[in-house]
């Protein structure tokens, strides 16, 4: 049965904001966004849709809660070894700058990580990150580089004790200079035009949430963005089962190759 109510919702705030909440998976995001619509005391999504287009901050408060912000550093570690000690000193081989994209990268763990990545390496002047989010509150945050010590406890001490600087007994400041190889952008995965030439691009723990067309319809746009050869990286959740419809191969678990 069709909830008259929550459909005029979603057909407004796609009007009003570009985001089709009709590409997610309903029942999900019905449930997350009718438990913030009764905390802030509305009955019906018709008056609580009148309020946001009245209050900033009710609808800053909607973009934070539909996104899903949980993100940390070297999550799955043994991921980011290959990442660390296969694909990117592969990319770097051929000399030239190496385009990244990290979408959907909401507080900046994983742009952070693969700065930090590159100037290891000592190839931040040749690395450029593209980091882009829907929320723009998670975006300032990641451009402040400030994180809770829970966001830390994967990062090698190595890289620890070389980017971070602790800000008191709980917090820890990114080294600012890792800023250099990092653009900060919102984005709507789901409506906007991408750029096209990556090298690789990083989307991880997001595609679980939207519907099987909506991932279909990403997966292309994410291969048409990607250079012959270059590669996606996908979540612990999200292996693509038929990548040869995207023009993918499996470089290894959970990474993908575009064929040359």
């Amino acid at each position: 049965m069709v909830d008259m109510d929550f459909d005029l919702f979603v057909k407004r705030m796609k009007a009003k904001t570009d985001i089709d909440l009709s590409q997610y998976k309903e029942a999900q995001m019905k449930r997350r966004l009718t438990t913030l619509r009764q905390k802030n005391g509305f009955h019906t999504f018709a008056s609580y849709f009148d309020a946001i287009e009245l209050d900033s901050k009710l609808l800053n408060e909607f973009l934070d809660r539909m996104t899903i912000n949980v993100s940390e550093f070297w999550r799955n570690p043994g991921r980011w070894e290959a990442m660390e000690k296969k694909f990117i000193p592969e990319m770097l081989k051929s000399g030239g700058r190496i385009k990244i994209w990290s979408a959907a990268c909401s507080t900046g763990e994983e742009p952070y990580t693969l700065a930090m990545i590159a100037a290891e390496m000592g190839a931040q002047d040749r690395t450029a990150i593209l980091a882009t989010d829907l929320d723009a509150i998670v975006l300032q945050k990641a451009s402040q580089g400030v994180y809770h010590e829970r966001s830390v406890r994967d990062v090698p001490r190595s890289y620890l004790q070389k980017y971070f600087s602790k800000q008191d007994q709980d917090h820890y400041v990114i080294n600012s200079q890792l800023n250099k190889s990092i653009v900060f952008k919102q984005q709507n995965l789901l409506h906007d035009s991408f750029d096209s030439g990556f090298d690789i691009i990083v989307c991880r723990n997001v595609m679980i949430y939207f519907t099987e067309e909506a991932k279909h319809l990403l997966y292309q746009k994410f291969a048409n963005a990607l250079r012959p050869g270059g590669l996606l990286f996908v979540g612990s959740t999200e292996q693509i089962f038929t990548p040869s419809q995207y023009d993918f191969e499996s470089a290894e678990t959970f990474f993908y190759r575009k064929r040359s």
